[in-house]
């Protein structure tokens, strides 16, 4: 059978808009990933092109680990297990399973989606999950909400992180105010991996609102603090005078910043990834702040983003 077609199929699948008032919002099919959002015209996040890849896991959902596990390697219940290397510089297994994969839909209106995978066991992570995930805009903005059971009979590591990256609008990143509920910093070595907390060096202070100029971020804070509503902030303030702003509440305790100095040509410190997280990297194998979950069990998070 011969299939033809007379137009090529978008990398990231179909797109799910939302629009509530001057809010504006897409959803990738593939890898559930936030393609934009905005409100009154400017950019809360980084977005990319409905033709392209997402440039740097923009606007990813990191199931069932954020950040890196060292050598793709780890041991659960006495077995040893080998994830594929996905970060080949620096020998790493990045961002978990569902990035690259179609997301099926459960529900979409004008101001919602909700979008679900089951991705299949694999040798190197044998466990079997569902992930519920919901998009939603209301009066505060963009709201994430995020449910995934263990539907195998085994009990599976867990842990789930998100990477949007900020923008700082027209005046760019050296010019953006931030600030960070956080009171700790995961120091790391060569290859971005965790080798301990510690208390926050003063170039990556940001409990009081600073200016970033050209400090080099690719580091994850604990020791988040929360307000009044029991949400810790991420807060990056343009020169324009907008607050892009991301909360997470206490279903997650973790932060990721990053100011990607990294990427190639125009790409390059364009954003803040602006990451919430319920562990740092490398939990696989330290067993920090994993979440063991049994079978039937479920784990529940809840985070968002606004133009303040």
């Amino acid at each position: 059978m011969t299939i033809t077609t007379n137009e090529a199929p978008l990398p990231t699948g179909a797109a799910f808009e939302l629009q509530r008032g001057d809010q504006y919002a897409v959803i990738t099919e593939v890898g559930a990933h936030l393609r934009a959002f905005r409100t009154g015209g400017r950019d809360v996040v980084v977005p990319f092109a409905e033709d392209e890849l997402p440039p740097a896991y923009h606007g990813a959902v990191l199931v069932p680990w954020p950040n890196r596990i060292r050598d793709g390697a780890y041991t659960w219940d006495g077995v040893d297990y080998q994830l594929d290397i996905s970060e080949p510089g620096r020998n790493t297994a990045l961002h978990g399973l569902v990035n690259w994969k179609r997301w099926r839909t459960i529900d979409h209106s004008a101001a919602s989606v909700t979008l679900m995978i089951e991705p299949p066991a694999t040798p190197g992570y044998p466990f079997q999950l569902a992930t519920t995930i919901r998009y939603a805009l209301g009066p505060g903005g963009l709201e994430i909400e995020v449910r995934t059971r263990n539907i195998g009979t085994a009990a599976a590591p867990y842990g789930i992180g998100f990477h949007p990256w900020l923008s700082p609008g027209e005046g760019g990143l050296d010019e953006a105010t931030l600030q960070l509920d956080a009171t700790r910093w995961v120091a790391t070595d060569d290859r971005l991996l965790p080798t301990g907390t510690q208390d926050l060096p003063e170039e990556f202070d940001f409990r009081d609102p600073r200016k970033l100029g050209g400090t080099v971020l690719d580091d994850a804070f604990v020791g988040a603090t929360y307000d009044a509503r029991d949400l810790s902030w991420l807060r990056l303030r343009g020169a324009d005078g907008h607050t892009a702003a991301v909360w997470m509440d206490r279903t997650m305790g973790c932060w990721q910043m990053c100011t990607g100095d990294e990427l190639p040509g125009a790409a390059r410190r364009t954003g803040l990834a602006a990451e919430p997280m319920s562990c740092v990297a490398d939990a696989f194998r330290t067993g920090d702040d994993l979440v063991r979950l049994a079978p039937g069990d479920d784990h529940y998070v809840r985070w968002g983003l606004t133009l303040q």
